[in-house]
C-alpha cells in the first residue's frame, strides 16, 4: 500500500484521537452503573432521586452453622449477576428498644450485610466514604433502621455505607472451648470483627463505586459509638480509617475491658444458667431458641483477646498507639437526667447529693462544686443535666477527645442541644422513645407529669442522629418543623465537610476551632442548637478533670 499524503495526516489524526480517548478514559475512570463489579462478582443496584443504591451487600460469609461464633470469614465469590436491590436480614436480636424501625425482611444469623449509597459518575471521582455501626446496646439495632439512611450525605459528596454486625449473644459470646478452638486464642469479639470485616471490604471493594479507600471515615451512636472508640484503637482496624466521628458514648474510662478467663467464665456460668449443659449442645439450638433462651443482660464489654485487643483501649490511647486521624465528637444535652438518681425524691440540692453519695463517696462534694450545682435551681438545671449526662456518655466520649487532642490531632467536639419537636398529634397520647420511635405513655409518667416539675428540655439519648444523616424525613413520629431542618443541613454539612477534609468547616458555616494541645484547658466546643455557636468553658473542663480524678481513683488499668 502506498502511503498518500492526505493518507498519513488520517492515520496522525486517527492515531491522536485514540491515544486522547485513551488519556480521557484513563482519566474519567470507568462509568459506575447499576452494576459494578467488586471482588466476589457483580452486584445489581437501582437508583433513586439521584442517588445510586446497593442493598443487602455481603461483606462475609453467613456466620451459620459451624460458622457461628467464629471470625467472619471471606465472602464467596459468585456467578453472574447478584441484585443488590434490597436490604439483606437485619441481626438476632428481642424487642430491646420497641420503637426501632427495620427495612430488612427478617432477623437471622445470617446478617453480615452492608448497603451503598452513592452519587459518583465514574470510579476515579474518588469520592470520601462514611461508614455508621448502628447504637442499641450492642443487643439490637440494624444498618437497614432509615435514621441511618446515606441517601442525604451521598448527596453532599460523600459515600455513605451501614453495615450490620451481630449482637446480644451471637456476636458477644466467650466461652473457654471457643478460646481453644479458635486460631487467635480468644472468643467474645465476634461482633467488633465483624465490623473490621465491614471496613475492610470497603476498602478492598469501595473503588468500584467511586470511592476512595484512603478516605473512610467510620461513625457511630452509643453502642456504635463504643465500637469506633474500639475500631480505632484495634490492631486491626486502626490503620484502615482516615477519621473517626463518635457520638455519645466510648469504651474507655470509667468503662473496663474483660479479660479473656473472664469472659470464658461468665461465658459457661450462662448457658449453666439457662439450663444448657454444653457449648455442643449450644450450638444444636436454632437461632430463635438460643435467642429466647440467652436473651442479652446489659451491654457486652469488649475482651482482651489478644487479636481485635491486644490491651485495653484506656492502655492503646495512653501509649497513644491508636489510630492517629482527626477526630468529630459529642454527645447530647439530655443523655441522662437527675431523677434517675432522685428515684421519685424532691429535686433539691440535699436530695441529689445523698443519692450520688453511693457514687461518689468523699468527693460528692467536690464534684458537685465542680459542676456548679450548688443550689436546688441547679439541680434540674443544665448544670444537673451534665452531671447526669455525663455518667452515661458525656465523660467517656470526652476522655477520647482529650487523648486524641494530646496525641496532636485535630478534635472537634460538639454540645448537640436542641430537643426533638413534640410528637405529631396523629400518634395521639404518645410520648418520644430512646430509638427514635414512639410509644405509649406509662400510667406513671402520667402521674409524673401531673405532680412532678418538667423535665427540662434537652437533646435526649439518640436524638442527634436523624439530624446529623439528613434523616428527619424518615421519621414520621415528630412534628419536624422549619428550625429542625435547618439544624439538620447545618450538622449534614458538618458530617460531609469532615468526611471530605477532616475539618468540618465550610464556607456560610459556624466557624468551629479543633481542639488542640495548644488550647486543650479552654477547649472550645460547638453548641450545635437554633442559633449554633462555639464556646469555650475553662470550668467546664475542670469538671471533667474533676470527675476523672475520682475515676482514676476507684479503678486501675
Amino acid at each position: 500500500m502506498i502511503m498518500t499524503k492526505t493518507n498519513a495526516f488520517a492515520m496522525l489524526a486517527i492515531t491522536c484521537m485514540a491515544l486522547f480517548s485513551a488519556c480521557s478514559n484513563q482519566k474519567e475512570g470507568e462509568e459506575v452503573t447499576l452494576q459494578v463489579k467488586t471482588q466476589n462478582g457483580i452486584l445489581k443496584g437501582f437508583e433513586e432521586d439521584g442517588v445510586k443504591k446497593f442493598l443487602g451487600v455481603p461483606f462475609a460469609q453467613a456466620p451459620v452453622g459451624e460458622l457461628r461464633w467464629k471470625a467472619p470469614q471471606p465472602v464467596q465469590p459468585w456467578e453472574g449477576v447478584r441484585e443488590a436491590m434490597w436490604f439483606g436480614d437485619d441481626p438476632m436480636q428481642l424487642d430491646v428498644f420497641g420503637d426501632m424501625a427495620f427495612r430488612g425482611p427478617k432477623r437471622s444469623e445470617d446478617c453480615l450485610y452492608l448497603n451503598i449509597w452513592t452519587t459518583a459518575k465514574t470510579t476515579t471521582d474518588a469520592l470520601p466514604v462514611l461508614i455508621y455501626f448502628n447504637g442499641g446496646g450492642l443487643m439490637a439495632g440494624s444498618g437497614s433502621e432509615p435514621r441511618y439512611d446515606g441517601g442525604a450525605i451521598a448527596k453532599e459528596g460523600v459515600i455513605g455505607v451501614t453495615a450490620n454486625y451481630r449482637e446480644g449473644v451471637f456476636g458477644f459470646f466467650a466461652h473457654p472451648e471457643l478460646t481453644a478452638a479458635s486460631d487467635y486464642k480468644g472468643s467474645g469479639n465476634f461482633g467488633f470483627l465483624d465490623q473490621v470485616a465491614a471496613i475492610k471490604w470497603v476498602k478492598e471493594n469501595i473503588q468500584a463505586f467511586g470511592g476512595d479507600p484512603a478516605k473512610i471515615t467510620i461513625v457511630g451512636e452509643s453502642a456504635g459509638s463504643f465500637s469506633v472508640s474500639l475500631l480505632m484503637c484495634s490492631p486491626l482496624s486502626k490503620d484502615l480509617i482516615a477519621g473517626a466521628m463518635l457520638s455519645s458514648g466510648a469504651e474507655v474510662l470509667p468503662y473496663k475491658a474483660a479479660s479473656q478467663a473472664d469472659a470464658d467464665a461468665a461465658g459457661v456460668d450462662l448457658l449453666k444458667q439457662a439450663g444448657i449443659a454444653s457449648l455442643t449442645d449450644a450450638m444444636a439450638l436454632n437461632a430463635d431458641s438460643l435467642q429466647k433462651l440467652l436473651p442479652p443482660k446489659g451491654m457486652a464489654s469488649v475482651v482482651i483477646d489478644g487479636y481485635f485487643m491486644k490491651e485495653s483501649a484506656d492502655d492503646v490511647f495512653e501509649k497513644g498507639d491508636q489510630a492517629q486521624v482527626p477526630l468529630l465528637a459529642g454527645w447530647n444535652s439530655l443523655e441522662g437526667h437527675p431523677a434517675q438518681a432522685l428515684a421519685g425524691q424532691a429535686p433539691t440540692l440535699k436530695n441529689y447529693k445523698n443519692a450520688m453519695k453511693a457514687t461518689f463517696g468523699d468527693m460528692t462534694d467536690e464534684i458537685f462544686k465542680a459542676y456548679g450545682i450548688e443550689t436546688d435551681e441547679d439541680v434540674l438545671s443544665q448544670k444537673g443535666l451534665d452531671l447526669a449526662s455525663d455518667l452515661f456518655t458525656g465523660f467517656p466520649t470526652w476522655k477520647v477527645c482529650d487523648y486524641q487532642a494530646k496525641a496532636g490531632q485535630p478534635v472537634y467536639r460538639y454540645h448537640y442541644m436542641h430537643p426533638r419537636p413534640q410528637v405529631s398529634a396523629k400518634m395521639g397520647d404518645k410520648v418520644g422513645a430512646l430509638a427514635g420511635g414512639v410509644r405509649e405513655k406509662t400510667a406513671e409518667e402520667k402521674k409524673a407529669e401531673a405532680q412532678q416539675p418538667a423535665i427540662a428540655p434537652g437533646a435526649v439519648h439518640s436524638a442527634d442522629i436523624e439530624y446529623a444523616m439528613g434523616n428527619l424525613k424518615t421519621n414520621e413520629y415528630y412534628d419536624w418543623q422549619e428550625e429542625d431542618y435547618a439544624i439538620s443541613k447545618l450538622f449534614l454539612t458538618y458530617y460531609a465537610n469532615f468526611c471530605k477534609t477532616g475539618n468540618p468547616n465550610g464556607e456560610g458555616l459556624p466557624q468551629w476551632t479543633p481542639i488542640t494541645t495548644q488550647n486543650i484547658e479552654s477547649a472550645p466546643v460547638m453548641k450545635i442548637d437554633v442559633k449554633s455557636a462555639e464556646v469555650a468553658s475553662p470550668e467546664k473542663e475542670n469538671a471533667y478533670r474533676t470527675l476523672e480524678k475520682f475515676y482514676r481513683s476507684k479503678v486501675s488499668f
